[in-house]
């Protein structure tokens, strides 16, 4: 007798720069009766950095469970952008204005034509108590390699990052991250990664280019995090005084096989403070796997 589910697992890539690239994430409608324990072997099935599970909700439009190949995730960037542009290419949303439940509360999302935006709370920042030698470290960094008099941050819109500035593209490119030490400072400060980013790109329309390490969550290297580049948005604009409330992010053009990303991120400012922000970007349908549980 052959007890396994089948469960259909729509693959996407969000944040497309153009229509190419971008980070694939995995989508499960209808994932009500689904427990935890089943997400989190098809998302190891799937393999992705993220596969979304999207249920019912009594309190937003959808509920949406994410998880890495190795845990459960408050929030995703590009599992949300990848859910809510199928959902809508879908007809399941008649409205330019959703929401989405998480594990950490309500987020508005916008959409706008192939476009979709996801709320992240206002920023706030987490002390490093003099830890940025150890990072720096971690990725065979030294001061003289960093951005000016730009400090090593870690920030949180949801999910807390590490965000460090280096001084050029080249810099960028060679960096080589030592995954153990990143994993062990991750541990230390309840971190999702590294955002490493400079402001040199090879578009001078866009403000930054980046690169994610997260092997706490079994992700090596990402091509699109969108709830880094939130992050990234606001330090721009509090620290390096890049005062402009719509910010162009590039990220995974410097991974082994180069997949470019491109992130958007409004800064919604009352009274010169940033209040919230919203970063979005376009969802493309790849491909549909069938995962057995």
């Amino acid at each position: 007798m052959n007890n396994f589910q089948k469960v259909d697992v729509q693959i996407l890539n969000a944040f497309v720069d153009g229509d190419e690239g971008g980070n694939p994430a995995g989508v499960v409608l209808d994932a009500d009766d689904l427990s935890n324990e089943q997400k989190l072997k098809i998302a190891t099935k799937v393999g992705l950095s993220e596969t979304a599970f999207v249920s019912k909700s009594q309190i937003a439009d959808f509920k949406l469970d994410f998880f890495t190949p190795n845990k459960q995730i408050a929030h995703c960037g590009h599992a949300t952008i990848a859910t809510f542009s199928y959902l809508s290419k879908l007809g399941k949303i008649k409205s330019q204005h959703s929401s989405k439940e998480t594990i950490d509360g309500i987020r508005e999302i916008l959409l706008q034509d192939d476009w979709a935006f996801m709320e992240q709370k206002a920023p706030t920042y987490i002390d490093v108590q003099g830890r940025e030698e150890v990072i720096l470290k971690s990725l065979h960094l030294t001061k003289n390699d960093l951005f000016g008099n730009a400090p090593i941050s870690i920030i949180n819109t949801g999910n807390s990052f590490a965000l460090i500035p280096v001084a050029n593209p080249e810099i960028l490119k060679n960096i080589k991250p030592d995954f153990d030490s990143i994993n062990q400072i991750s541990e230390e400060f309840d971190l999702i990664g590294y955002y490493v980013f400079c402001t040199q790109t090879d578009n001078g329309e866009r403000d930054a280019d980046t690169r994610m390490f997260g092997p706490r969550y079994g992700i090596e290297e990402e091509a699109g995090t969108g709830m880094a580049a939130g992050p990234l948005a606001f330090y721009l604009y509090d620290k390096l005084n890049l005062k402009k409330e719509r910010i162009l992010i590039q990220q995974g053009r410097f991974m082994k096989t180069p997949s470019p990303s491109l992130i958007i991120v409004d800064l919604i400012i009352e009274n010169g403070r940033v209040e919230k922000i919203m970063a979005g970007g376009k969802g493309v349908l790849s491909k549909t796997m069938i995962i057995e549980i």
